[in-house]
């Protein structure tokens, strides 16, 4: 598109001087870091940087021009509006686009780790985008639009909510042939208000669907099957319910912390195939489950979608990322984010791991989980308690929000040493890193402002040239 057709576009004017012939060829991006010749590059405000400052350095750096805010003294289309005059143009390029199927995808938890396994079954099939790590709001959802073209034949969008109409937005942006719900828990429900309300706020994705569109509900969760009333679409349903569509059975865990199941689709295929997971918890399956329903909606072949799920590796930093020192501590870089449902998944996965390693402890490093509104305490308390009949072996609460895990955890028995409270990030890291031993597993996991992540990263750097697990290995 020329800087006038992206003008007119997204209701904006040339910049002084900017010549509307000027084409852009390549991506995107809101990162002056990124910039690749030819692309735009669009000049947000940020809370610590203010992109026009990096508007000269961009086109020097081969942008054909910039989406801007105010005049920069380069080749650039003027708006009111930044968020919206992105979304408007990712419509526009869309739209271009016939032959690309949009899947969009949603849910309280296990969105980033779904996106990452339907993108990698699709791209056996045909040219997919994906977002990168967590795009699935306002900004991120139409940069990952603008990253398609001609040659894409699935474009797989993650969708977040803050509250209703939300998602109703985005899908006005990026309308989808296919939904997935995979879930309505308690994350953000400080945001939304109830698990009611949350349910009202993903429901808009199943809402947006056409006529011969395809929505994909969790079978096991009565919030979300109950979508099928709020949908034209044809319905797909997963989970371990007897009368799911896509389904599974027999389902083990490895001493390495992941799944295998056979994989029931009776309306695709009358024989179940095998499916052995290499992303690590048995949460996994659920995720799997939904990539597997929306991929034989699509059209694969069930050997297929087996074979390719049995195939994917985990994609995104800090999700269940786990890896091995030359020490033999296994570090499981969960921090990108929690809510009550992960963090329960996080600690089951844990302890699979540490009791397959003879004389292993398993430590958990928990912090903080933001956005739980009233239930915050009963939640983090719940952790605590949990943690206890696990058996965790050492749990080492981080921070002041998260004192209600320590009390939990004394409530449930702990005692000594046990279950520690520390005031910050830095505490946590040089008790940890002071008693751990050889073959130790630790769980790091927290919201992700609360900046754990940098703790798992110290504690593989405490062990550098260390090999890799499998999970890493794989790739």
């Amino acid at each position: 598109m020329t800087l006038a057709e992206i003008a007119e576009a997204v209701g904006g004017v040339l910049a002084p001087g900017t010549d509307g012939t000027l084409s852009v060829t390549g991506s995107v991006t809101a990162d002056s870091r990124a910039v690749e010749p030819g692309g735009l590059f669009a000049a947000f405000v940020g809370e610590y940087a203010d992109g026009h400052d990096f508007a000269a350095a961009a086109v020097r750096q081969g942008a054909a021009g910039v989406l801007a805010g105010r005049d920069v003294g380069v080749p650039a289309v003027l708006v009111g509006d930044m968020l919206d005059a992105l979304g408007r143009l990712a419509r526009v390029v869309l739209n271009r686009l016939p032959g690309t199927t949009v899947i969009g995808l949603t849910g309280s938890s296990g969105k980033t780790s779904t996106k990452d396994m339907l993108g990698q079954v699709l791209a056996a099939h045909g040219t997919t985008i994906a977002p990168k790590g967590s795009f699935n709001n306002e900004l991120g959802l139409p940069l990952t639009v603008l990253r398609a073209d001609e040659a894409t034949r699935y474009l797989v969008l993650e969708m977040g909510a803050r509250g209703v109409g939300h998602l109703k937005y985005l899908c006005e942006i990026a309308p989808p042939s296919v939904g997935m719900v995979l879930n309505v828990g308690t994350a953000h429900v400080g945001k939304f208000g109830s698990k009611e309300q949350t349910a009202l706020a993903k429901g808009e994705l199943v809402e947006a669907l056409p006529e011969d569109g395809l929505a994909v509900l969790n079978a096991d969760d009565p919030l979300v099957s109950q979508m099928r009333e709020r949908t034209i679409a044809r319905v797909t349903t997963f989970g371990e319910s007897a009368d799911a569509d896509v389904r599974a059975t027999g389902i083990e865990l490895g001493p390495d912390g992941r799944a295998s199941f056979l994989l029931h689709a009776a309306q695709y295929s009358a024989e179940p195939a095998p499916v052995a997971l290499r992303v690590v918890g048995e949460h996994q399956v659920a995720n799997a489950l939904a990539t597997a329903a929306a991929a034989l909606g699509l059209g694969l072949p069930l050997d297929a979608v087996a074979r390719e799920l049995s195939a994917a590796v985990p994609l995104s930093a800090g999700r269940m990322a786990v890896s091995e020192r030359s020490d033999g501590v296994v570090v499981i870089d969960d921090a990108y984010n929690a809510n009550p449902d992960s963090v329960r998944a996080a600690l089951k996965a844990l302890v699979t791991l540490a009791r397959a390693r003879p004389g292993a402890q398993a430590w958990a490093v928990l912090g903080t989980m933001l956005e739980l509104g009233e239930s915050s305490d009963e939640e983090h308390d719940a952790i605590g308690r949990l943690a206890v009949r696990l058996g965790i072996d050492r749990l080492v609460v981080v921070g002041e929000g998260a004192a209600r895990i320590h009390a939990g955890a004394g409530q449930e028995g702990s005692w000594g040493e046990e279950s520690v409270m520390v005031a910050d990030p830095d505490a946590a890291l040089a008790l940890v890193s002071a008693q751990l031993r050889p073959g130790d597993v630790v769980l790091v996991k927290a919201s992700n402002a609360i900046g754990l992540s940098r703790i798992a990263l110290a504690l593989l750097d405490e062990g550098a040239g260390s090999a890799q697990t499998p999970a890493e290995g794989d790739r």
